[in-house]
């Protein structure tokens, strides 16, 4: 089976890359695929992150493991992506170069036949040029959340005020 998927830059103007690729290939394969369609050199740590329906980050699968034996951290060599990315889960996010934090939505848009004499991966359509940086996250607190609400409600906590 095939794979089209629409990789989308966490960006106010569109700028996306819609590739197809084979289902059993890994996310090695898939990350490879997606940093050359949008020109990078692939030379920095990257990372999948399964997700939710409203793009909610779940668990995390990386490049590398990086996390010095604390636990277990899922490779993108070792997890392929017909086992991740499902009509059921078609959601992932992709970030590429953590200094940087280039962040892409990847959403599975179809499932076709493998087609006789293609070669995947393969870029469909190609829309919007990448800046030269990356995109700034905003990262400010919600403008309308009330902290002194949450204090308010202190003696709702479940723990002895005079602990220590």
């Amino acid at each position: 089976m095939i794979y089209k998927i629409r990789i989308i830059l966490d960006a106010k103007e569109d700028i996306f890359r819609d590739i197809e690729i084979k289902a059993e290939s890994t996310l090695e394969d898939f990350h490879n695929a997606i940093t050359q369609a949008f020109g990078f050199l692939g030379e920095e740590m990257a990372s999948f992150y399964t997700c939710d329906e409203n793009w909610n980050q779940d668990e995390e699968i990386a490049l590398f493991d990086m996390s010095e034996g604390a636990s277990s951290v899922r490779l993108m060599n070792e997890t392929f992506l017909e086992d991740i990315l499902t009509r059921q889960t078609p959601k992932l996010i992709y970030v590429y170069d953590f200094l940087s934090m280039w962040t892409f939505y990847v959403e599975l848009a179809d499932i076709v036949e493998n087609t006789e004499g293609h070669d995947y991966p393969n870029i469909l359509f190609s829309f919007g040029e990448l800046p030269e940086s990356p995109p700034e996250k905003n990262f400010e607190a919600d403008p309308n959340f009330d902290f002194d609400e949450t204090f308010d409600r202190y003696d709702d906590l479940d723990f002895e005020e005079n602990w220590n």
